[in-house]
């Protein structure tokens, strides 16, 4: 068994992912290929994974800057590059569109960001899977890079390969809401849920208690009862839209602000302080992130690390998928009729169950609809800005942007045309050539 990693650059994710296959027993000796073209990240990430490969894994790894022969007989492989990095791509997927007076928080899933850094993304995706239809046809592409629905569609719907997309907001939902209302670890290891939706925007649906009962109440009676405003002083946008539209949603308040038309407004700046929204909260964190780096560098390489398998989905996929014990998952996956009131095309999250067949998508009730109509404006994005990857030209670009839900409230018609056309100029030779 073969898992290649797309990306190892990605030290403390590669750390995750492929420490926790490490740590599983069960998958006995496979071999890992690292790939990445920033030779000196590359090589940390291999002493990292060798390091704690030393401490009873039974691991054969290797690094490569030569994708073809990365891929070479992999059974599984894992996408986690960042086309562009910090610098420049993210810092002007963020700077450029405030000279518009269009204010972000992340930027990597929706809006004019995640737009543009999947366009970017796209070109280096085409190579991926070229390389992948001959080098091993038959692999499982394990995405985590954003904007996942975006990817993760295209890949599938566009390039033809079996992918599933995976990311961990599903598994800290509810941990990080009980946490925050002062339920006990008890009730919430007891708890019952169900989530489905899309990417960073998927609905709790139903939570229930050890014995059935209904929790939403007590938990909407906590959220305004005034008691936990410290500790909800966080979460306040996600928090505002179950009161409005009766559901929790899996993804973080700084990205939800950024996929609805209701917060970050020009014309209302009150409302970035009354909901503690982080403007900009991307740039922060790619900041913080490389100065504790600087910090962590010598202890992450050093012989001495240890790890202890994580809840990232990967190894437990990949584990059910060799050795037939079943798992189950939340994945990104084409919809087809798994919720019938989401779009065919789209790609939604929901629960998959997972063995030597393979991710198995669970089909899933209809969303109450007020969550599906909030669902299709980011769809609506999504599908047109792969559209817009296959079409190369900005006319598709254009009407993916028109579509934003926060956009579209801020600016006007032409004004969004300009920004996409100024953002074209300053990624430069980041992205191909749109017509």
């Amino acid at each position: 068994m073969k898992i290649a990693f797309l990306g190892a650059g990605s030290t403390v994710f590669a750390k995750n992912v492929l420490g926790d296959c490490i740590c599983t027993p069960s998958l006995g000796a496979f071999d890992i290929a690292l790939y990445d073209i920033d030779r000196d990240r590359l090589d940390q990430s291999f002493t990292m994974l060798n390091n704690i490969n030393r401490r009873g894994g039974r691991a054969a790894i290797a690094k490569y800057t030569d994708l073809a022969a990365a891929l070479d007989g992999a059974d599984f492989v894992v996408n986690a590059v960042n086309v562009g990095g910090y610098k420049p791509c993210t810092v002007t997927d963020i700077e450029v569109p405030k000279r518009y007076g269009l204010r972000q928080t992340i930027g990597d899933t929706l809006g004019i960001g995640g737009i543009f850094r999947f366009l970017r993304t796209a070109p280096v995706l085409d190579g991926f899977a070229e390389a992948m239809h001959r080098a091993c046809p038959k692999a499982l592409l394990l995405n985590y890079t954003n904007p996942m629905a975006m990817i993760t569609g295209y890949c599938i719907r566009k390039l033809g390969l079996n992918a599933v997309g995976l990311c961990h907001s599903v598994q800290y939902c509810v941990e990080g809401l009980f946490k925050t209302l002062g339920f006990s670890e008890t009730e919430r290891d007891e708890a019952r849920w169900d989530i489905a939706g899309i990417n960073h925007q998927a609905w709790l649906l139903k939570i229930e208690d050890a014995a059935g009962h209904d929790l939403y109440p007590e938990i909407k009676r906590r959220s305004l009862s005034g008691e936990y405003e410290e500790q909800k002083k966080w979460d306040l946008v996600r928090h505002e839209i179950m009161h409005r539209f009766g559901y929790y949603n899996t993804e973080s308040s700084e990205h939800t602000a950024e996929y609805l038309p209701y917060f970050l407004k020009k014309g209302h700046p009150e409302l970035v302080e009354r909901f503690r929204i982080p403007l900009d909260e991307y740039l922060t964190r790619c900041e913080k992130q490389i100065e504790e780096w600087e910090g962590m560098k010598e202890k992450i390489l050093s012989e001495d690390i240890e790890h202890t398998r994580t809840r990232e989905f990967a190894s437990y996929i990949i584990e059910a998928a060799v050795t037939d014990k079943p798992c189950r998952i939340h994945g990104n996956v084409i919809n087809g009729g798994l919720i019938p009131n989401l779009p065919a095309e789209a790609c939604v999250e929901l629960a998959c169950l997972v063995d030597r067949n393979g991710v198995q998508p669970v089909r899933h009730a209809a969303l109450p609809e007020q969550l599906a109509a909030l669902n299709r404006t980011n769809i609506n994005v999504q599908l047109l800005a792969i559209e817009a990857a296959c079409s190369r030209r900005r006319e598709d670009v254009y009407r993916a942007a028109y579509l934003d839900p926060h956009t579209a409230a801020e600016l006007t018609l032409d004004e969004i045309r300009a920004l996409c056309d100024d953002l074209f100029a300053a990624h430069g030779n980041w992205l191909p050539q749109y017509r």
